[in-house]
């Protein structure tokens, strides 16, 4: 590890100018297409990508029709070594625009207030923000208020490319079978869909997804959908008395019905799960409510879906003529059912944390990654920070300095895979 250090001292990090190239690229995902990427301008930072893996001399590197980006580095030592992977997605979350980002590199940050100026009325406060304490000295990266950054996950992806950059500048750094992996469609819950595990030549890898730097991710929430179908009775609106049954007033008071002080994103935290009503759509005749169900308790889901059903059918009581139907389906799994039996994946990820200077953290998330389901498909995968804050937000914010630290954990864990 001596070794890695010391080059370190000299390496010109190249994950900045990567995630400003990166951002500027639209890759929002989208809940309601049915394609796969669900946009195809997914493939675009995917193209970007593989070109420049190519030109760094990895020449297998591949764009699939699914829109997923494969690459891998042999091992350079004569022992036998695990495969490890590395793991970012390359889509942006549909809540916020990310259309035409413009970042903005603020230098040697003072703790001042960052007010964006294409909307100065978005302004990021450490009161707002306070893991920006830690940042003093550093260079932030926002976008320009009319947009989300695009950290998540671009963050991770700069971030890996640096670390593909430093093995093959440092050819004499050792490491074992590496694998990266670049998926779509992670923010919409479809990221490992169409993964082809065929092409990932590991026991067990990371994703870079994470926020804080420092933080290590063992657990996620468990998540369920659940969708509420209704059908109304529509009679033309001047002759509808004691006939028409709206679906869409039906809809809006099952939603009003819900939970206000308890068991919602905006009133819960920590290990506190909820139930979120993300869509409402229809009309007379039809409506369905779209939710999310999350616990880090899997248990707990199939409670919220008999919570659910029981509000629909207290207020269908009002409407007899109408009927309701529901389905709930099974998203992703806490993975720390799976991964505290391979502890050596934390291990490793601390102790090359450790060696870049850093104070590991154990977390949970509320949410979920692309590693949740890979985990559950046989590949522990844990998540490691890379640096993005205020995700799926126009406050959205990543420091350059944590960036780079993240490419060398990236690189010392390789190494240390190799040395043990």
């Amino acid at each position: 590890m001596a070794l890695i250090s010391e080059l370190f001292k000299s390496y010109a990090f190249s994950a900045q100018e990567r995630f400003l190239q990166y951002v500027q690229i639209d890759t929002q995902s989208d809940l309601a297409s049915s394609s796969s990427p669900t946009t195809f301008k997914q493939k675009n930072l995917g193209k970007v990508l593989v070109q420049e893996l190519i030109d760094l001399g990895i020449h297998n590197a591949e764009l699939d029709e699914f829109g997923y980006v494969y690459a891998s580095l042999p091992s350079n030592v004569s022992h036998e070594v695990p495969g490890i992977f590395f793991c970012s997605h390359m889509d942006t979350s549909p809540d916020c625009s990310g259309e035409h980002v413009k970042p903005i590199v603020h230098r040697n940050y003072q703790g001042q207030d960052l007010v964006l100026p294409d909307d100065p009325s978005v302004v990021i406060r450490m009161n707002d923000h306070p893991d920006l304490a830690e940042q003093i000295g550093n260079d932030i990266i926002t976008a320009s208020g009319l947009t989300l950054l695009g950290a998540d996950n671009k963050a991770g992806v700069a971030e890996i490319m640096d670390a593909v950059a430093f093995w093959v500048k440092h050819s004499e750094v050792q490491h074992g079978p590496i694998t990266i992996v670049f998926t779509p469609d992670e923010e919409v819950g479809r990221g490992t869909d169409n993964i082809n595990l065929a092409k990932i030549n590991a026991q067990f890898g990371y994703t870079l997804d994470g926020e804080k730097r420092g933080h290590l991710e063992n657990e996620t929430f468990s998540a369920d959908s659940f969708h509420i179908y209704i059908q109304g009775i529509s009679q033309h609106p001047g002759f509808a008395k004691g006939r028409m049954e709206s679906a869409l007033k039906i809809a809006a008071e099952i939603v009003a019905k819900l939970p206000k002080d308890t068991c919602s994103p905006e009133t819960t935290e920590e290990k506190e799960g909820f139930i979120h009503p993300t869509d409402i759509k229809g009309d007379v005749e039809t409506a369905q409510i779209d939710f999310i169900l999350r616990d880090f308790d899997a248990s707990r889901l199939k409670t919220y879906g008999e919570e659910l059903q029981k509000i629909a059918s207290q207020v269908m009581q009002n409407y007899p003529k109408s009927t309701v139907r529901f389905e709930q389906k099974e998203q992703y799994r806490n993975m720390y059912e799976v991964l505290q039996h391979h502890p050596h994946c934390m291990d490793l990820a601390m102790e090359a944390m450790r060696l870049a200077g850093l104070n590991p953290e154990t977390r949970s998330i509320r949410g979920g990654t692309d590693g949740s389901r890979l985990t559950f498909m046989g590949l522990p995968c844990p998540n490691i920070f890379a640096g993005e804050h205020a995700f799926h937000s126009r406050q959205e914010w990543v420091s350059v300095q944590d960036m780079n630290k993240a490419t060398e954990t990236v690189v010392y864990l390789a190494g240390l895979v190799a040395e043990k």
